[in-house]
């Protein structure tokens, strides 16, 4: 097992440009969830989480997939965070419909909802991550 960060090990971390890629991270995040044990809590769930592409809405992508949600994630600019995020969580037997969208914008918003709906049936759980 991976040593976690610490917050001293934030100290001298530089700030990234809007959007960061996860690759730039200088103190990568686990994303991964290779020791997690799913329970099913979220069996039968639709998920909708804005700011899925890297960090903390990849971390939540693939563990709501892992505890059997369908999940959605809506990103900016990333194209290869959101495809490495859809990747993952395919790669562990989840559903992921990624959606490049703007949540500044209420009508990027409105249609991501409606992707989500449309392809998934419902929408549940929604996880407002996307951070500037």
């Amino acid at each position: 097992m991976s040593k976690r960060p610490r917050a001293e090990d934030f100290k001298s971390a530089d700030l990234l440009p809007y959007p960061a890629r996860q690759s730039d991270m200088a103190i990568a995040p686990q994303t991964g969830l290779d020791d997690y044990r799913p329970a099913g809590k979220l069996d039968g769930k639709v998920a909708l989480i804005t700011g899925g592409d890297s960090g903390i809405g990849r971390a939540v992508a693939l563990a709501y997939a892992l505890e059997g949600a369908q999940v959605a994630i809506v990103y900016n600019e990333n194209d290869a965070d959101a495809g490495d995020t859809r990747s993952l969580v395919e790669s562990r037997g989840g559903q992921c419909l990624v959606i490049r969208a703007d949540v500044r914008e209420k009508a990027a918003c409105l249609d991501a909802v409606e992707q989500t709906v449309r392809t998934y049936g419902g929408l549940n759980v929604l996880v407002n991550n996307a951070a500037y």
